[in-house]
Formats: C-alpha cells, sequence, structure tokens
C-alpha cells in the first residue's frame, strides 16, 4: 500500500524549487515571529522572577494603575499583531506560491 506522501504528484511538488522557496520563506518568518513573542514574554517572565518591584511601580505619582498591566498587555497585543504579519503573509505571498506550485504540479 503506498502512502499519499510517495506519490508521483507528491514527489513533483517537492522537486519543485517554488515549493523549496515556500518552505524557506515560511519556515523563515515563523522562526522570526516565534522568536520575537518568546523574548518579548520570557524577558516579562524574568522581570516577574527577578525584579518583581519594577512592575509594582505606578504609571505616575496619582495612578493607581502600575507600570507591569500596560507592559504585559501589549505583549498580548503584541502576539495579536504578529498573527495578523503571519496571515497577511500566508494570505499573500505564502498563497501566490501555493497557487504557482499548484499550476505548474497540474500541467
Amino acid at each position: 500500500m503506498h502512502s499519499p506522501a510517495n506519490t508521483p504528484v507528491y514527489e513533483r511538488v517537492r522537486r519543485n524549487p517554488k515549493f523549496q522557496e515556500l518552505v524557506r520563506q515560511r519556515s523563515r518568518l515563523a522562526l522570526i515571529l516565534s522568536a520575537v513573542v518568546l523574548v518579548g514574554y520570557y524577558s516579562f517572565m524574568m522581570v516577574v522572577a527577578f525584579a518583581p518591584g519594577l512592575l509594582h511601580e505606578p504609571m505616575s505619582d496619582d495612578s493607581v494603575l502600575s507600570i507591569g498591566f500596560p507592559i504585559g498587555a501589549g505583549i498580548i497585543i503584541l502576539s495579536w499583531l504578529l498573527t495578523g504579519v503571519y496571515s497577511h503573509f500566508a494570505n499573500g505571498r505564502f498563497q501566490d506560491l501555493t497557487d504557482e506550485i499548484t499550476r505548474e504540479t497540474l500541467q
């Protein structure tokens, strides 16, 4: 029994230079975006663990809101924005490459 991944169509896709470019570009973007999120998140966690007093500081003299709240919210918003960046590429350049690969493979 043949698995679908071993059929001639899949082999043609894997050999297509555009497929290799798609995999390379998608992987690089995913790595960069993941690194940005992880660095931001783990930096925040390190401050929470080793210098929590920094996050307890009020935003201003008469504020009851600490500086930690907007920083934490910023990290969440950053994650949403980066998801939007990935979606932009996935629905744009990556989809165009996928369409080209599909057309070339089915010829």
